[in-house]
Order: structure tokens, then C-alpha cells, then sequence
């Protein structure tokens, strides 16, 4: 079941505290928070989807062979201002002035 994010509506018609509720797809949209009876609103959020490449600890993999293999550059610092490639293109040596 999807999470849903509300926001109770107050007089005024601003919105002030927001909380989330676990809501089947088909399930109506809520119209007043389930345990003051305050008018809400449904809010946009963003989905949170699996993503593949993560472990199973939901973390990305950032491993050094799954960076390069997604053409990424990978800087490691090396002291006083200045990073050295570890992996992928682009410059050995990145310093700042």
C-alpha cells in the first residue's frame, strides 16, 4: 500500500502540521485527519520505489567496479586542496586555487 502525505487545513485555509497514512490505491482520499477531525488536504510527495543496485540494506552500491561500470570518476583527496583520480576519465589530479 502506498504512504500518502496530508496536511491538516486550518481556518484560515493555510496549511499546518502534515503527517503520512498508509491508504490503498482505491481507498477515497481523506477529507478530515482521523483523530481530531480537522479538515486535511492531500499532499504531492515524491514515490519511494525500490531502486536496483542497492543493498540490502537499501544503500546504493558504491563499490568501485559499479561506479566505473556507470561511467562515473571517482576523486579520492589526497591533501591540501588537491584530489587524485582513483578511477573512470578525466584528470589525474584535481587541486583547488
Amino acid at each position: 500500500m502506498p504512504m500518502y502525505v496530508y496536511a491538516v487545513i486550518l481556518p484560515d485555509g493555510s496549511e499546518a502540521e502534515t503527517f503520512e497514512i498508509l491508504q490503498g490505491m482505491n481507498e477515497a482520499e481523506l477529507t478530515c485527519h482521523p483523530e481530531t477531525g480537522q479538515p486535511v488536504r492531500r499532499l504531492l510527495a515524491a514515490p519511494n520505489v525500490g531502486v536496483k543496485g542497492r543493498s540490502s540494506l537499501g544503500k546504493p552500491n558504491l563499490s568501485d567496479g559499479n561506479l566505473e561500470r556507470l561511467g562515473f570518476t571517482k576523486y579520492e583527496k589526497a591533501g591540501s586542496g588537491k584530489y587524485e583520480k582513483t578511477l573512470g576519465k578525466g584528470p589525474d589530479l584535481i587541486s583547488g586555487s
